[in-house]
C-alpha cells in the first residue's frame, strides 16, 4: 500500500462533493431508528432528508417519501445519528493538501461526521469552513490552535500573546500539551477566559489536575492527571502515570470526582490508545489489523518500533499492564457514575489509531471499561452537541438537524462491536452505501 500525492489529487477530482447535495430528497424507509434523545428505538420508521437536513420523522405508516426522493430501504436496519472523534488530529501544517483530504474522508467514510482537530494549524481553517459548507467529503470540523506547551509558551508573556492570537484567528479552542508551568498556565487560563476562548487537552505535571479543574479547563483528554492525582505525595510521572499504579491511593478519587463535575470538566478517555500501547497484543499483532492497510507502511513500521520500545522501557509486564488499564477503567467509572460526563475521542491518528477506523476500537474499550453501548454512542453524539452548545444542530435523529447518519445491518445496541456494520453513511444529506465507501476507501489507500 502506497499513497501519492499525484494519486490523491486524481482522487479528489473523481469524487468531487457537490453543492447540489441541497436539493437532493433522500428517504430511508421501514426503518429501525435509534433518535439518541434517549436509549429507545423507534421500528418501522421513515426518515426525509432534503439537502443537509432532515425534515421529517415518523412511522412509515405515516410519513412517505415525497416524489422524486432516492429511497433506501431500511428493512432490518438501523439508523443512527454519525460519531465524533473528539480527540482527532488533522495532518499538520506542512502536509500536502491531498492527504490532509484523504484523512477527513477516512474519518466521513467510516461514520465520524464530526471531529475536534487537537494540534490545529491556520491551513486547517479554511477546511473547517469548506466541510462547514458540505464542499468536501468531511466530518464537520472544530479546530484548536497550534500547541501550548512548555516550548511554545515558556513565559507568561509568551502565554498572552499565544492566547491573544489564537482568539483573533478565530480558532474555535486551544490546545494543552505538557511542559507549562503552573504560573504560565495560570496566566494562559487567565487570559483565555477574559477573551472568550476554552481550552482543553492534557494536564502539564507542574499544574496538576485539581488547578486544571480550578481553571475550568474544558476537557481533560487521556484521563490525564487524575492517576498523578491520586498518588502519594513526591511521586514522580512516566508515560500517563503508569509507574503510579501501586502508590495510588483511591480514597482520594469521590474528592477528585466531586472537583471535576463543579468545575464542569468533559472528559476524553481515548482508552484504546492505552488497551494497544499496554494491552495483551503484540506489535506484530496490532499491525496486521485489517485498517492498518490504509495507513502508510512506514507509518505502521514506525508505531512497532515505539510500542517495543516503550513497553521495554517502562518494564511493561501483562501483570502490571492489566492493574493499570484496571485503575484506568475504575477512574472513568467513577468520574461517570458522579456525573462527569464523557465525549468520545480515540487521539486518531496516534498509535494504531487508523483516522475512521479507531472509533470502533475506542468503542470496545470503552465497553470494556463497564459502559454500556447506549452511554458509548451519548459520548460521541448527544453529548458532543451539548458540549459545543449546538443540541439544535446535530446529535440527534430529529426534525430540523443536520443529516449526518449511519445505516447499520445489526443493532448497535445489543453490541457496540455492531457499530462496524455499516450499510452506508450519510453526510451532510450525501449518501454514500457500502459498496461507494469500499471503492473510494480502496482508492484513497493506493
Amino acid at each position: 500500500m502506497r499513497f501519492t500525492l499525484n494519486c490523491a489529487i486524481a482522487l479528489v477530482a473523481a469524487f468531487p462533493v457537490s453543492g447540489a447535495a441541497q436539493e437532493q430528497v433522500t428517504a430511508f424507509t421501514n426503518v429501525t431508528v435509534i433518535p439518541m434523545d434517549s436509549d429507545r428505538f423507534l421500528a418501522g420508521h421513515t426518515v426525509v432528508v432534503r439537502g443537509q437536513r432532515i425534515v421529517e420523522v415518523g412511522p412509515s405508516s405515516r410519513v412517505k417519501p415525497p416524489a422524486g426522493a432516492s429511497v433506501i430501504d431500511g428493512s432490518g436496519k438501523w439508523l443512527m445519528p454519525g460519531m465524533a472523534e473528539m480527540h482527532g488530529h488533522i495532518p499538520p501544517g506542512n502536509a500536502p493538501d491531498a492527504m490532509i483530504e484523504k484523512v477527513l474522508a477516512y474519518y466521513a467514510l467510516n461514520g465520524v461526521t464530526t471531529v475536534r482537530g487537537m494540534l490545529g494549524h491556520a491551513r486547517h481553517l479554511p477546511y473547517r469552513e469548506k466541510a462547514n459548507r458540505g464542499e468536501i467529503l468531511s466530518p464537520t470540523i472544530w479546530t484548536t490552535g497550534p500547541s501550548l506547551n512548555g516550548n511554545s509558551i515558556p513565559t507568561v508573556e509568551a502565554a498572552i500573546k499565544a492566547v491573544t492570537d489564537q482568539k483573533a484567528a478565530g480558532y474555535d479552542l486551544m490546545k494543552i500539551h505538557p511542559g507549562i508551568t503552573r504560573t504560565v498556565y495560570d496566566s494562559m487560563a487567565a487570559t483565555a477566559k477574559r477573551l472568550g476562548i476554552r481550552f482543553a487537552g492534557h494536564v502539564p505535571l507542574d499544574v496538576g489536575i485539581r488547578r486544571a479543574l480550578e481553571h475550568r479547563q474544558w476537557t481533560i483528554d487521556h484521563v490525564d492527571g487524575y492517576i498523578e492525582g491520586l498518588a502519594t505525595e513526591g511521586a514522580q510521572s512516566a508515560f500517563f502515570a503508569f509507574n503510579l499504579v501501586d502508590r495510588a491511593d483511591e480514597s482520594r478519587l469521590p474528592a477528585l470526582v466531586a472537583a471535576s463535575k463543579a468545575s464542569g470538566a468533559w472528559i476524553v478517555p481515548t482508552q484504546s490508545l492505552f488497551e494497544s500501547m499496554l494491552g495483551g497484543k503484540s506489535a506484530d499483532e496490532l499491525a496486521a489489523m485489517p485498517e492498518m492497510r490504509f495507513w502508510p507502511d512506514s507509518v505502521v513500521s514506525q508505531w512497532k518500533q515505539a510500542t517495543n520500545g516503550n513497553r521495554n522501557q517502562l518494564g511493561v509486564t501483562p501483570e502490571t499492564a492489566r492493574k493499570y488499564l484496571e485503575l484506568r477503567r475504575r477512574v472513568m467509572q467513577a468520574l461517570y457514575q458522579g456525573g462527569v460526563p464523557f465525549l468520545l475521542g480515540s487521539d486518531a491518528p496516534q498509535w494504531w489509531n487508523v483516522p475512521g477506523f479507531s472509533i470502533l476500537r475506542e468503542m470496545e474499550a470503552m465497553a470494556k471499561a463497564g459502559f454500556t453501548p447506549y452511554q458509548i454512542y451519548e459520548s460521541g453524539s448527544r453529548n458532543v452537541a451539548r458540549h459545543f452548545n449546538a443540541e439544535n444542530e446535530f446529535g440527534t435523529v430529529a426534525n430540523g438537524k443536520r443529516a449526518d447518519l449511519v445505516l447499520l445491518d445489526a443493532n448497535p445496541l445489543d453490541n457496540v462491536s455492531n457499530w462496524g456494520r455499516r450499510a452506508g453513511v450519510m453526510v451532510r444529506g450525501k449518501w454514500y452505501d457500502a459498496a461507494e465507501i469500499q471503492r473510494r476507501l480502496e482508492q484513497l489507500s493506493h
